[in-house]
């Protein structure tokens, strides 16, 4: 296989997601780390030889750069058990992984972003403004999740798929945003079977 690099924030769950899935497919990724809060994915050498839209995380295949985290893992994981064979289950886990991008990471992961790396009060006022609706779209988007989960052990078919790698990222830190994950009760469980899944590693590894 060519060289493997991600390029990445480890703050963002965004890129953790690309780490877990290669983790838990056994193949090794070199690392490159850029700080966004300092402008480092904007600069004139980044947009023009990593990313033109100026956002990680970014997974570099040989000379070719893949941006979205959800591609990079689907390239990452194809042919794998991470993609089920099923077609419909394939398209069942695709509908989890557009949740996770349109309803659940600009609300969970936004709030997490705000108020465990930026602050509340270095926030702008229309940013401030925001946060109430965040919150209530937060809780229910994990609230939907949790209906789902019940009585059974992941997101699609009878085993982990890329649905529970997208979705685990930015739930499993979820607290940090100022989401209670003690009233969900289905997540709670799902994300300690994921947890326990060979391969793992955890955001901070």
């Amino acid at each position: 296989m060519e060289q493997l690099i991600l390029h990445e924030d480890w703050i963002s769950g965004n890129c953790y997601k690309i780490r877990l899935t290669a983790a838990l497919l056994g193949l090794p990724i070199e690392r490159r780390q850029y700080d966004i809060t300092k402008g480092e994915t904007r600069t004139p050498d980044f947009l023009a030889n990593v990313n033109a839209n100026g956002r990680i995380p970014v997974l570099q295949i040989g000379d070719r750069f893949l941006p979205e985290s959800n591609a990079a893992c689907w390239w990452l994981a194809s042919g794998s058990p991470l993609i089920p064979q099923d077609r419909f289950d394939q398209a069942d886990m695709l509908r989890w992984m557009f949740f996770e991008q349109y309803n659940h990471e600009p609300n969970v992961a936004t709030l997490r972003f705000w108020k465990a790396h930026i602050g509340l009060d270095k926030l702008t006022d229309a940013q401030r403004a925001l946060v109430p609706g965040k919150e209530v779209a937060g809780n229910a988007a994990l609230a939907l999740m949790d209906q789902h989960l019940t009585g059974r052990d992941f997101f699609v078919a009878d085993g982990l798929s890329l649905a529970d790698v997208a979705l685990y990222a930015y739930t499993h830190v979820a607290e940090e945003g100022g989401f209670d994950l003690g009233a969900y009760p289905a997540i709670s469980a799902w994300l300690a079977r994921v947890a326990a899944q060979p391969g793992y590693v955890g955001l901070g590894d």
